[in-house]
């Protein structure tokens, strides 16, 4: 079959004696014992290998038919189970019943525009007509202000629904109070131990949360709007709303939950797992005509899967609100014009596009940057002219180059000497509760986030303080979460085993995502018969193993690197082991498996 036995006890040596890969890692298996060669037959090889995706991803063995096949039914909690969660739901679904007035006021990214988009959608249905507000990243910043809030009600708005925001909102929401609207909070972000006045704030992650609520902290935004959707239409349905008008269908909402939580870069396990998994299905259905209108400037030509949420779709909404209009996303989500979903859409695509020269340029003088501080346990970079909307995703591309939690500072020297962050962190290391503890120390003016990413703003003059007490906060956390990357890995092929039967085995066990990673192969050994650099800087593969198969394999963004380097000029002569995803090549006539290096290391190991 071309498939190698895995050991059975992983921790007690590397694989293929790796102990440093061409990316300066040791290899180890990911969890052990999948002993291929003890069974018989296909179907048998197939289950074990699934089996063992699902246990090394920490699913109990008891609890395997379940995970198999995530489904709501499955893992979907009791919404009253979350606090506050019955309270937004009975004001919702009184304004529902008065035709009340309302403004869904939601973030700019993806998150915050799939959350809105679900509960305009929800109370369209319901046959209330709701507002929207998405404010300017540029010009108002982050979450809800006071001003908006107040302006908004005095539009005559009495009831406000704040979405991926408003929890750290104290000022803001003293001044909706003040304003006499009420205001429920649908967040996911980090709290502190007092929380914003608010007629119901709806967070797993708000620090007075039952044990079994705060089980759920993984959830993005759009995950809890849709449990707020859940139990505001069982509030409905208990007075009697629906005896003359049909239920909305919840589950068609899925596809925006899938969208939001892949973008927000949410842990796919548990219920997350199974919205994204469900979502997908209801995407592939093209129900709603902004999200087909999306997947057709994307240029996709099959239905999407979890890979294209966060890589082709996810960032062109996320465009709107980094280099464009804000309400792009909410409009294209809820619109029932196919003529404008296409234009928006078009514009989307447009405005991504011009993100990325601007990304290109802030990533290239970040990383300038970033060469004078490998001694950082966080690397903090920081300048005037840098385009707010971007720091965040070079943020991400220094933090995968460093393997250290990064942030990047667009300072602004016509605002008061401050500049706006955005951080993302490695696994281990708490980011979010770093910056919100920096924050109560009075080094930055405002702050927030989750583990793996945060928002902050901060004094020009306060900078260097805070990287220092940041670096002193983080550096123990961050030395253990270094300590312990290798390279792991899921399974071992010979090369003619990697086959597009395989690949659909493994995504068989998926979604993959963050929390749920996308199972890693080895394939060898082999010999590269050529290697050169496609696009900007990734390297192309052709290899060729002593068992007559060969296939392409790919490293993405990784010419200059040490991995890259090595395939292109060190490795001619020697067989290799290659390490990284299995995938279907999409650009080829025929159908074939490739592989997505993300390691490689010598066979021989002499």
């Amino acid at each position: 079959m071309g498939y190698l036995p895995l050991m059975v006890n992983p921790a007690a040596a590397t694989v293929f004696g790796v102990e440093r890969s061409f990316s300066g890692r040791s290899w180890r298996w990911r969890r052990g014992n999948m002993d291929l060669a003890a069974q018989s037959g296909t179907d048998a090889l197939q289950d074990d290998i699934v089996t063992q995706i699902l246990l090394a991803r920490g699913v109990e063995r008891h609890d395997l038919v379940r995970h198999r096949n995530p489904t709501l039914r499955d893992f979907l909690p009791d919404p009253s189970t979350f606090r506050d969660m019955d309270s937004a739901a009975e004001r919702l679904a009184q304004a529902v019943l008065t035709s009340e007035k309302m403004t869904v006021y939601g973030d700019y990214d993806v998150d915050g525009a799939t959350s809105s988009a679900l509960l305009l959608r929800l109370l369209r249905e319901l046959g209330l007509n709701a507002d929207y507000y998405i404010p300017d990243r540029l010009l108002e910043g982050y979450g809800p202000s006071g001003e908006a809030l107040v302006r908004i009600a005095k539009g005559g708005s009495s009831l406000i629904v704040t979405v991926d925001c408003g929890a750290m909102a104290h000022d803001a929401l003293a001044q909706a109070n003040e304003a006499g609207v009420d205001v429920i909070v649908v967040d996911h972000h980090k709290c502190s131990p007092e929380l914003p006045v608010a007629t119901a704030l709806v967070n797993p992650n708000r620090l007075d949360e039952s044990e079994l609520g705060a089980a759920y902290g993984h959830l993005a935004a759009v995950g809890m709007a849709f449990l707020l959707a859940v139990a505001t239409v069982r509030a409905l349905r208990r007075r009697n709303f629906f005896e003359s008008r049909k239920e909305p269908d919840l589950f068609a909402l899925l596809d925006l939950v899938a969208l939001g939580t892949v973008a927000d870069v949410a842990a796919l396990h548990g219920l997350n797992r199974a919205m994204v998994a469900q979502g997908l299905k209801v995407m592939a259905r093209r129900d709603n005509i902004g999200m087909s209108a999306l997947i057709d400037a994307s240029r996709l030509n099959r239905a999407p899967v979890c890979s294209d949420l966060g890589f082709a779709l996810g960032p062109r909404i996320n465009a709107g609100g980094r280099v464009g209009e804000s309400t792009l996303g909410v409009r294209l989500l809820t619109t029932q014009d196919a003529d404008e979903a296409r234009a928006i859409a078009a514009q989307l695509s447009s405005l991504n596009d011009e993100r990325r020269a601007i990304e290109a340029m802030v990533q290239e003088a970040a990383e300038a940057q970033m060469e004078s501080q490998h001694n950082r346990s966080v690397i903090i970079v920081a300048a005037e002219g840098w385009h707010p909307g971007v720091i965040g995703i070079v943020a991400g591309r220094i933090k995968e180059k460093a393997g250290k939690p990064a942030i990047v500072v667009a300072l602004d020297g016509s605002s008061g000497g401050q500049g706006k962050g955005s951080g993302r962190s490695i696994s281990g290391v708490d980011l979010g509760a770093a910056i919100i503890a920096a924050r109560e120390h009075g080094l930055l003016v405002a702050g927030g986030g989750h583990a793996m990413a945060a928002g902050l703003t901060v004094a020009a003059d306060r900078l260097d303080a805070f990287s220092d007490w940041l670096d002193d906060r983080l550096a123990g956390a961050v030395a253990a979460a270094s300590a312990h990357q290798a390279t792991t890995l899921d399974l071992a092929v010979a090369p003619d085993g990697l086959t597009p039967e395989l690949v659909e085995t493994l995504e068989s066990a998926g979604p993959y995502g963050m929390g749920w990673p996308r199972p890693r192969v080895a394939v060898g050994p082999v010999r590269i018969v050529k290697a050169d650099i496609v696009g900007k800087d990734h390297v192309r593969l052709i290899v060729r193993g002593n068992d007559g198969g060969s296939f392409k394999a790919v490293a993405f963004r990784a010419a200059q690197s040490d991995l890259g380097q090595s395939l292109l000029h060190g490795a001619r002569e020697r067989p290799v082991w290659l390490a990284g995803q299995a995938r279907i090549d999409d650009w080829s006539s025929r159908r074939q498996a490739e592989l997505h290096v993300e390691d490689a290391a010598w066979a021989d190991q002499r």
